[in-house]
């Protein structure tokens, strides 16, 4: 593994149009890098603790799904610092992908391929999402902020989550999606997973979705593994030591 993860900032010989994280190289778009996401980033603090479950969890070989591509950190992190076969990132906001496309560009991936739709227990008609000028801040919802935020309504497509898994084969789960994964895995009927890294969000879905996803997992055939987990980013493994967990 790049030992550079573990350095205490990264903004020293970098050119002012990139941002420098854990060794990575961010193009400086302020559109969506705005000010407190550029400083977590020169912190090496931006996604902190999914980012060591990931590094810890990523091995050779895996084929790696990630639910909820954001600006790219994560599957950029993965396809750089580990040695995976594939990335295969879903996001739902059409206005970040050129940015992930861009953000896998600088850093030479070529193993990563990024998909602009959304998994659901079924596949469906596109859906309205609401795009607004803090990018990050898009979503489903149209009432989740001040409505004239809204800059744009986008279709977007809605897959099947098991077809997709089925085509993909994943040995990973990586998944961060602001709440949906109590919608979305349990219905997951997939036993061919070897580990996932879930951030839960129970101020959104409660002691019932928190339920919901723990269950999920281990239909999966999956284990909460403490040692790696922290907070509200957990760790699920397929095997591991009880003697040293």
């Amino acid at each position: 593994m790049d030992a550079s993860h573990d350095t205490p900032s990264d903004t020293s010989d970098t050119p002012k149009d990139l941002v420098r994280s854990r060794g990575l190289r961010f193009p400086n778009d302020p559109a969506i890098l705005i000010p407190r996401i550029r400083q977590s980033l020169r912190k090496n603090a931006y996604e902190k603790l999914e980012s060591e479950a990931v590094l810890k969890v990523a091995r050779a070989g895996d084929t790696v799904l990630e639910l909820g591509a954001g600006i790219g950190y994560m599957s950029t992190l993965i396809a750089v610092k580990q040695p995976v076969t594939a990335v295969h990132s879903f996001e739902a906001n059409p206005h970040l992908i050129d940015y992930i496309h861009r953000v896998h560009a600088e850093n030479g991936i070529t193993n990563a391929t990024v998909h602009n739709a959304l998994l659901a227990p079924k596949a469906s008609d596109p859906v309205d999402f609401y795009v607004r000028k803090n990018l990050l801040a898009s979503s489903l919802d149209r009432t989740a902020t001040d409505e004239a935020a809204i800059s744009s309504v986008e279709n977007v497509a809605v897959r099947d989550i098991n077809t997709t898994f089925a085509e993909i084969r994943p040995s990973v789960l990586v998944c961060d999606i602001e709440g949906a994964e109590a919608d979305i895995l349990p219905a997951l009927d997939y036993d061919g997973l070897r580990a996932a890294v879930i951030e839960l969000h129970p101020q959104w879905i409660g002691p019932e979705g928190v339920r919901a996803v723990f269950d999920a997992m281990h239909r999966a055939g999956l284990t909460y593994f403490p040692r790696w987990s922290q907070r509200k980013v957990i760790v699920f493994r397929r095997s591991w030591s009880v003697a040293n967990p």
